[in-house]
């Protein structure tokens, strides 16, 4: 008599728990691996309830719709400065980048130039002062901080050739469309702002050009053996920087209703501080659009709950730089 060869009961079951062993193990790694994400979120959640308790005026709408706009500035900017990131770069120069443009426009509206052109005008200067860095980066290899560096005091500059003195737009429709305009509840450049977002999410993940570039961060020696230009990703995404920058110069200038030459210092800073919090990794190898937005806002809810309570900006600055140092050293292994 020959014994029975069916497999035993206890095989699918033992298939079943390896199976559920390797899920499990993936998971927890996956956990690992965002552990600074979550501590980031704790961090926000207890940060809304201390404003809770402390301060009865941050959760009115005027004051919500003040961070709302002031948020514009840096959001605008940290998208720019994700997509250098992501590259393993970095954009010192988006702060003089502001000033210059917001200058212009502001000088060619008052000499009465139609308003639609003269942003156009800075739009095309925002990516032109893009170009510069992104040429000397992608073409001569050199390193971003440095060149950066250099063009940030050389844009610097130039905004004192065009007017070493504040210009006061006479236009009376810049200030009301673009800082003082509302749709609903919502400032018209918050909408803006927020707009570009769901924008740059489709470029970097759904479009070519933006995957390249996420990649070149990623491993750039991989992506030139792919046969993928390394040279012009690298300048698309200093020219992409350069346009929020330029944005962000006309935009702020019709929120203040002036533009002045001494702004955007330090505007840098705050634009690298969001994207360390939302998860980018200086060095290029890590980012997202989603985690920039959170910490945009967080980066303004902190800035307008220290006004709040008149901490001097000095201390503002000391605290932001707290902040990206902690945020580098927990995300130091992620990549």
């Amino acid at each position: 008599m020959t014994r029975d060869s069916t497999p035993t009961p206890t095989t699918p079951i033992k298939s079943i728990a390896g199976l559920r062993t390797l899920l499990l193990g993936k998971l927890r790694a996956r956990l690992g691996r965002r552990w600074v994400d979550f501590a980031f979120i704790a961090s926000f959640i207890v940060l809304l309830l201390i404003t809770a308790t402390m301060s009865d005026v941050f959760f009115t709408q005027r004051n919500l719709s003040n961070v709302m706009r002031q948020s514009v500035t840096n959001g605008l900017l940290s998208l720019g400065m994700l997509v250098v990131i992501l590259t393993g770069g970095i954009d010192l120069s988006v702060g003089p980048m502001v000033a210059l443009t917001g200058i212009m426009v502001a000088g060619m509206s008052s000499q009465g130039m139609p308003l639609p052109l003269a942003i156009l005008i800075c739009l095309v200067v925002g990516i032109a002062t893009g170009a510069v860095n992104g040429f000397f980066i992608a073409r001569f290899k050199l390193q971003s901080f440095i060149v950066t560096l250099a063009t940030m005091g050389a844009f610097r500059g130039l905004v004192y050739v065009y007017s070493d003195i504040p210009i006061t737009p006479s236009n009376p429709a810049f200030r009301a469309v673009l800082g003082a305009g509302f749709i609903g509840p919502f400032p018209v450049s918050a909408l803006i702002m927020l707009a570009c977002y769901p924008i740059v999410w489709f470029f970097l993940n759904r479009a070519r050009a933006g995957r390249s570039i996420v990649a070149i961060g990623g491993n750039e020696e991989a992506v030139r053996l792919a046969g993928i230009s390394v040279t012009w990703h690298i300048f698309l995404a200093y020219m992409i920087s350069g346009l929020f920058a330029a944005m962000a110069g006309v935009i702020l200038a019709s929120r203040l209703g002036i533009a002045q030459p001494s702004v955007g210092a330090g505007f840098e800073l705050d634009a690298i501080a969001a994207c360390v919090i939302g998860g980018a990794i200086l060095g290029g190898g890590g980012g997202s659009v989603l985690g920039t937005l959170a910490g945009v806002v967080s980066l303004g809810m902190i800035d307008n709950l220290l006004n709040l309570f008149n901490v001097q900006s000095y201390y503002q600055q000391i605290f932001k730089g707290v902040i990206i140092l902690v945020a580098v050293m927990a995300r130091r292994k992620q990549r």
